[in-house]
């Protein structure tokens, strides 16, 4: 059976040496690099194809969480797994947003770190038990939040729905009137009950509103 190779990335030389020594009696682990930075990780990944990359946070040159997006990008089929003392929800919904899979608090045990580290071999998540209820939290405001401004959006009528697509398009009122064959101080009054019922305060935010929505058709030829 193929070993799990890991990289680890942990700018404290004790630390990242003394994990690298623990992690290494696993029977199936293999230690395939020990980085004292994010640039040196990234390298080291690139040169061995780790199964894993065990990345502290905070480090010199690049940090954990550029890495992760880093790696995520050149070398997608590498999981990260983030060990750090920092459990603050900026760091932690950052490095999942990044594509990190797991993340691990620096007091956690040993078996704790080695269950992730299997967890993100299998390609499954494993964040440290604390923060659990906070990422089910987070994730639970935003489907609020979603809910209600889909709740929003199903005020529009079709014609107001048409022209919310267009601006978010990029569209000018002069191509949104053009297009829909309407005049210019319809759209205007079209674009005023939109924010009205949106709840925004211009254009800029309707329009970004509509394409986190799916909304937005590229922009014609000016008219």
């Amino acid at each position: 059976m193929e070993k799990t190779r890991v990289l680890i990335a942990e700018d404290e030389g004790i630390l990242r040496n003394t994990l690298g020594e623990l992690l290494a009696r696993e029977p199936d682990l293999q230690i395939v690099a020990l980085c004292p930075d994010g640039r040196e990780a990234l390298i080291e990944s690139l040169a061995h194809r780790p199964h894993v990359v065990l990345t502290d946070l905070r480090m010199p040159k690049v940090d954990g969480i550029e890495l992760t997006r880093q790696l995520k990008e050149k070398l997608p089929d590498i999981a990260v797994v983030i060990l750090t003392a920092f459990d603050d929800d900026d760091n932690l919904f950052a490095a999942l947003k990044a594509g990190a899979i797991g993340y691990v608090l620096k007091d956690a045990s040993l078996e704790q770190i080695v269950h992730a580290l299997h967890a993100a071999t299998a390609g499954e998540g494993y964040l440290s038990p604390g923060l659990v209820v906070r990422v089910i939290k987070e994730f639970t405001r935003i489907d609020q939040m979603a809910r209600g401004q889909r709740k929003l959006f199903a005020q529009l009528t079709r014609r107001e729905r048409e022209v919310l697509e267009l601006l978010a398009g990029g569209h000018r009122n002069k191509q949104i009137a053009a297009q829909l064959q309407l005049s210019e101080k319809t759209v205007r009054n079209h674009i005023s009950t939109i924010l009205g019922k949106l709840h925004v305060n211009d254009r800029t935010e309707a329009a970004l509103l509509a394409v986190r929505h799916g909304l937005g058709a590229p922009p014609a030829d000016p008219v």
